[in-house]
């Protein structure tokens, strides 16, 4: 019996783009379809990591009150802009009734678990040998604090991860140095988590696509879904600003938009798009280490090429406004860690942003809605995408295959309450 299937994914981000490549590899027929060129967004330009120690998820205690104190500093690293949006409300409810201690110990080890199965799936893509070439630093990634105070919360993490099996070291001023000989820091120490990984995204998706056009999946650049048939229980077809689809399957993978395509199906799917930012630098920095530097809450990353820096987490809602404040915040801030860095007006004017999708409880969406026999939904899983992109794809795979899912996929449920 042929148990290969037509499946249409809509979204071509770090998501779609592994859930693809998974599906095909188990005999499924597959079309990615989006509306941009796939050449920008948030798998674009994110810091790159894989990272199992980032444990805590962003609706924690305290949060809500943060957003509502930089709410009207635009250039904070958590901006909530004031608007009048009702949607924005109930999220930001549902956000604030899910940042409790209690809720944050539920999902720590779901987010170690989803984190490490997709560690380990970069890790099987790069020996494969799929993609060609590209670089897993494994390094670890530092988190660098100028203060006690950064000290000490950190450290906290690290007690509760060590009862989780991932283990952080502290660093003193004079180890920093020894692990990083060619930057000079402005920093106390900083805390290494060895469990963690960094990777170039824009060469990585680049590869990614090539090999799935390769590889026999069809993908359709430029083309946005702006209807959806339904018929009993079932998704008939996906019309496009071009075309039309009938398929076996449909995953919605298309991040902050995902939950404007959910509407069209009657869903509600509590989702904000929370947009980041970055800035490339191409001249040398001396910097081999990835580090997330904590008081600017800001990440650094050598990259195949050149240095990231990026950061921040607005919520003005679904645009691609570049906020010159933002970049200039995130400038300033490398420039307070790393002496002698200077990041050029060039540099700042190439900036990027892309939108993360968050949902209210810090745990992505993944998995079948129960109103529908041939949907599944793969989006939400904010400032951790890229590090969970190929475990959403594997998970999603294994649904449509009709396969024990590699973990539980209970808490990702697209229908939880919040």
């Amino acid at each position: 019996m042929d148990s290969s299937k037509s499946v249409v994914v809509v979204g071509g981000g770090i998501v779609g783009l592994s859930t693809a490549y998974f599906l095909q590899k188990e005999g499924h027929q597959v079309t990615v379809l989006d509306k941009s060129e796939i050449d920008s967004g948030a798998s674009f330009v994110n810091a790159g990591y894989l990272t199992p120690s980032h444990i805590i998820p962003l609706a924690s205690p305290g949060m809500i009150t943060k957003g509502l104190k930089y709410m009207f500093n635009s250039a904070s690293p958590f901006y909530m802009k004031p608007r009048l949006d009702v949607e924005f409300f109930k999220w930001a409810w549902y956000f604030k009734k899910s940042s409790t201690k209690a809720k944050v110990e539920k999902a720590m080890p779901i987010i170690r678990d989803i984190n490490l199965l997709s560690r380990e799936l970069y890790e099987d893509m790069k020996a494969s040998g799929d993609l060609g070439d590209f670089l897993i630093g494994d390094k670890g990634l530092l988190m660098v604090y100028q203060t006690e105070q950064a000290r000490d919360h950190e450290m906290e993490v690290v007690e509760k991860a060590g009862k989780m099996g991932l283990i952080g070291k502290h660093l003193s001023k004079e180890e920093l140095k020894k692990i990083e000989p060619d930057v000079d820091f402005n920093a106390e120490g900083a805390i290494l988590w060895e469990c963690d990984r960094h990777t170039t995204p824009p060469l990585i998706m680049k590869k990614l696509l090539e090999h799935l056009a390769q590889s026999g999946v069809t993908i359709k650049k430029g083309e946005e879904v702006h209807d959806i048939s339904v018929s009993d229980r079932k998704i008939t077809k996906v019309a496009t600003n071009k075309s039309s689809y009938q398929a076996d399957e449909v995953v919605l993978a298309a991040g902050s938009w995902t939950s404007q395509l959910s509407k069209k199906l009657g869903l509600p799917l509590p989702l904000q798009g929370g947009k980041g930012y970055r800035i490339n630098v191409e001249s040398p920095t001396g910097i081999t280490m990835p580090a997330i530097l904590m008081e600017a809450k800001m990440a650094v990353t050598p990259m195949e090429g050149f240095t990231r820096f990026a950061g921040t987490m607005e919520f003005s809602g679904i645009n691609h406004t570049i906020r010159k404040e933002r970049v200039e915040a995130i400038a300033r801030g490398a420039e307070r860690y790393y002496k002698g860095l200077q990041i050029s007006e060039e540099d700042k004017s190439n900036a990027q942003c892309g939108l993360r999708p968050v949902t209210p409880d810090g745990l992505p969406y993944i998995g079948r809605p129960i109103k529908f026999d041939n949907l599944t939904i793969a989006t939400g899983h904010a400032m951790m995408g890229w590090s969970l992109g190929p475990a959403t794809g594997k998970l999603i795979t294994e649904l449509i295959s009709e396969k024990k899912p590699s973990m539980d996929i209970a808490p990702f449920d697209p229908d939880r309450k919040f």
